[in-house]
């Protein structure tokens, strides 16, 4: 059985999700589609936890974080480039440019696999604001 992350960091305001059960299942179908895919492609389901603890904890949210534990892969090329993409778009999105999709093929990262990157970026940003979100409406 699949953990629903979001309701068990919710807190107090975990009551408030069976008003969105749609939106908590879909987010839990997103996430298997991110972090665990039947098909991971070029990005492995345990660099995909490793990326998605990296984003946790740049949005400073270590409960989450733990979560996602995994060891990280050894540090290359390819490695040190996906994170400085994940870095960047979680941290300053707007300055994220062509030129840096061009590092990432640069570093032998093919596009469908940049694809999949991007949507991990984007599905874990979504998760830690809507804990973040919760959290807030209750504080």
């Amino acid at each position: 059985m699949q953990t629903d992350i979001i309701a068990e960091l919710a807190g107090a305001a975990a009551p408030v999700l069976a008003h969105r059960a749609d939106l908590m299942a879909a987010s839990l179908r997103n996430e298997r589609a991110v972090i665990a895919p039947d098909d991971p492609g070029g990005l492995s389901h345990a660099e995909r936890r490793a990326i998605a603890r990296r984003i946790a904890r740049l949005n400073g949210n270590e409960a989450l974080a733990a979560h996602y534990a995994a060891e990280a892969p050894p540090t290359d090329t390819r490695w040190s480039a996906i994170l400085r993409h994940v870095d960047l778009v979680t941290t300053h999105p707007k300055d994220a440019t062509r030129n840096d999709i061009q590092a990432l093929r640069a570093a032998g990262i093919a596009e469908p696999d940049i694809v999949r990157l991007s949507q991990l970026i984007a599905f874990m940003n979504y998760q830690v604001r809507v804990i973040a979100g919760l959290r807030a409406a209750v504080a």
